[in-house]
């Protein structure tokens, strides 16, 4: 059975950072893609950025040259890396993973994390 745990959520000024992490258990780390998704209040969950096994990294037009995702094979793990945070980047943020080239929809998520909360506010 593989299991995404998320870490790094929380309360942040506008204009600040967050680094969310996930750390995934079971199956074969390397073989997938791996994706963030966030859903805000009242929203549907969307996508936010990708990563292939290849390492070749995808981003919704929002989060363009402020998000950067990342992954250490080593570890299991992948990360968001967010600056410049806005009020509209509040949501949940869900780690996925899936055997697809690269995850930009729901549909090509294998396995998700349980979430955790980004709350951008003043």
């Amino acid at each position: 059975q593989v299991e995404l745990v998320e870490s790094g959520g929380g309360l942040v000024q506008p204009g600040g950072s967050l680094r969310l992490s996930c750390t995934v258990s079971g199956g074969t780390f390397s073989t997938y893609a791996v994706a963030w998704f966030r859903q805000a209040p009242g929203k549907e969950r969307e996508y936010v950025a990708t990563i292939s096994k290849t390492d070749s990294a995808y981003y919704r037009m929002a989060v363009e040259g402020r998000f950067t995702i990342s992954r250490d094979n080593t570890k299991n793990s992948f990360y968001l890396q967010m600056n410049s945070l806005k009020l509209e980047d509040t949501a949940v943020y869900y780690c996925a993973v899936g055997n697809m080239r690269v995850i930009t929809t729901p549909s090509g998520v294998n396995y998700w994390g349980k979430g955790t909360l980004v709350t951008v506010s003043s």
